[in-house]
């Protein structure tokens, strides 16, 4: 199952505080794209559908698709704040290639 770690929850809380919608949750996935053939995505979602796989992380319910959940199986996604920018950073043991930007990867 996916990871999330402390940075990326605060972070994700934060946006959620801001958020002028209900949401029901965190959909994180994988689509076809990016420089190496798949990329990750995050969302803030205001509906939980009856396709979705739910998974309470850290009292955050992560949404997955059936698609996508066997490719984030293992990953961490964790949230930097630097003087180079801040944004969501994924970490997949299977990669088997990855970008620079680290948004897509390879299996």
């Amino acid at each position: 199952m996916i990871n999330l770690t402390d940075s990326a929850v605060e972070a994700i809380n934060k946006f959620i505080a801001s958020s002028e919608k209900a949401i029901a949750g965190l959909r994180v996935k994988v689509e076809a794209g990016g420089c190496s053939g798949f990329k990750y995505g995050l969302k803030l979602e205001g509906e939980i559908t009856d396709e979705d796989i739910v998974a309470d992380i850290k009292g955050l319910k992560v949404l997955l698709d059936e698609q996508s959940e066997p490719l984030l199986s293992e990953v961490t996604v964790d949230y930097i704040d630097g003087l180079e920018g801040s944004g969501f950073k994924f970490e997949n043991p299977a990669a088997t290639a990855s970008c620079g930007c680290g948004k897509s990867f390879a299996c």
